[in-house]
């Protein structure tokens, strides 16, 4: 091999045929490297001190279908069928971004989104990356359980739609809750968190659940008869701003390291200072919204004047390290002891408004990746089902599917996207569940009954009307 002797000048020609190519780096890899000349240091030496300089190699896509999946999800209906083809169709773009190695998808599986966007009831596990856009702007969204001494389930209904806030923004003035200062302390020290948008969110949401499929459940236990209530909802303000700014970042890294792979599935190394600000930032949004149910449980708690004998949590929204794998759950939960340090080994899954939300032990099934359903998904689309729904009015629908039930609305209005006929049929997910091996069920809280946000006007209608 020729040692390449020093000369007086380091050209973008040498520097080019050195694998360097043109942006930023190439003008710092050009000045750097004419000063390390001029201090007396050999050619072979700046050539080697400059290949940091150079931008890390484009990661391709995999083949399509060389990355397989599991599937834990049965079809038997039309509508089942043309769900599960889409979900498969979804998955098997997805697994060819260039970090995922492995995949599965739930009985409750279902498309919510672009093509390669990760599906409801999907689970990937990722080598060194964190990819925003497989837990979504509803980071965190969760499910907790208190389950009371001795209390009437109307009592405790009635309590909690006092306390309780649904629809978008937050409280107003003199009805907020109060945020921990040791938690907005340490959201002020991370990179992603002290947005200012997002501190004012943090306290703002405190305490609400937001629309769409969010609710506040009573119901009873079959195990030992008493009343429980149960919370679904995520990280509302403060997650959906960190997603955005995780989703911008995210892109930064993907036009670099892999500019083929979909924009949904960008990621952000795990093992840069981003990647490690942003799994810190996912850890104190976590407890954020922890908080937030714990907020709704202890007020209805003291609004109904009743001791509560236990209470537990789980999210099933979200992303967890394991065996050095990145494992995102969209809409899928964790069933392996220890998935965080607050676990208790139970988890929930709730079915429908009408339905049992069924109180599990996971079974850390390999071919579910160690996750099992967050729920009971749908086979269309709340628009289709708005469609094919439009020769009954939502009054008759509500009475038809909830008989008997206490079925309230924040905004007074039936939401029909959100009514029993919108799931997929609960006896086929339980099924399915048992099937698969995925989960114990241990406990059903049969429904009482039920609050959420209901058909809502958009925001932007309000408030043009209150500007008016």
């Amino acid at each position: 091999m020729t040692t390449e002797t020093a000369s007086e000048e380091l050209t973008s020609e040498m520097l080019a045929g050195w694998g360097h190519q043109p942006g930023k780096a190439f003008g710092a890899a050009l000045r750097d490297g004419q000063a390390a000349l001029q201090k007396g240091d050999s050619l072979d030496a700046v050539r080697q001190m400059l290949e940091g300089y150079k931008p890390a190699p484009v990661l391709p896509l995999a083949a399509s279908g060389e990355k397989p999946f599991h599937i834990n999800i049965e079809a038997e209906t039309e509508d089942e069928k043309a769900n599960l083809e889409a979900v498969k169709h979804h998955m098997t773009e997805l697994m060819r971004t260039p970090t995922i190695e492995a995949g599965a998808i739930m009985p409750d599986a279902c498309p919510a989104g672009p093509l390669g966007t990760i599906p409801v009831g999907g689970v990937v596990a990722a080598r060194g990356a964190i990819h925003p856009g497989m837990h979504s702007a509803d980071i965190c969204c969760s499910v907790m359980m208190t389950e009371f001494e001795d209390a009437d389930p109307k009592v405790v209904l009635d309590a909690a739609h006092q306390v309780t806030h649904f629809g978008a923004g937050g409280r107003a003035n003199g009805k907020r809750f109060t945020m921990s200062m040791n938690l907005f302390d340490s959201f002020r020290e991370n990179r992603f968190l002290s947005n200012p948008k997002i501190l004012r969110a943090a306290q703002e949401h405190l305490g609400t659940q937001g629309d769409g499929n969010h609710f506040l459940f009573v119901g009873i236990s079959r195990k030992t008869g008493k009343t429980a209530m149960v919370t679904h909802h995520g990280s509302r303000g403060p997650g959906a701003g960190l997603y955005k700014i995780g989703m911008s970042v995210a892109e930064k890294f993907r036009k670099k390291l892999s500019p083929k792979t979909l924009k949904q599935n960008a990621w952000i190394p795990s093992d840069t200072e981003e990647g490690v600000a942003y799994w810190e930032a996912l850890q104190l949004i976590r407890k954020w919204t922890k908080a937030n149910h714990n907020a709704i449980h202890q007020a209805t708690v003291e609004g109904a004047r009743v001791d509560y004998a236990e209470r537990f949590w789980n999210e099933h929204n979200f992303v967890f390290e394991r065996d050095g794998l990145y494992y995102h759950g969209k809409g899928a939960t964790p069933a392996w002891d220890g998935y965080a340090s607050d676990a208790t080994g139970l988890t929930l899954i709730p079915l429908n408004m009408a339905e049992p939300v069924l109180v599990v032990r996971g079974r850390d099934a390999g071919h579910a990746l160690g996750f099992s359903p967050h729920g009971a998904g749908r086979n269309y689309s709340r628009t289709e089902h708005k469609r094919r729904s439009a020769s009954r009015t939502p009054e008759e629908m509500l009475k038809a599917e909830t008989e008997g039930l206490d079925i309230r609305f924040f905004e007074n209005k039936a939401d029909i996207s959100e009514l029993p006929s919108s799931y997929k049929k609960a006896d086929s997910v339980v099924a399915q569940i048992k099937k698969f091996d995925l989960a114990e069920i241990e406990d059903y809280i049969d429904p009482y009954g039920c609050i959420m946000a209901g058909e809502m006007e958009p925001f932007w209608r309000k408030n043009k009307g209150a500007r008016r």
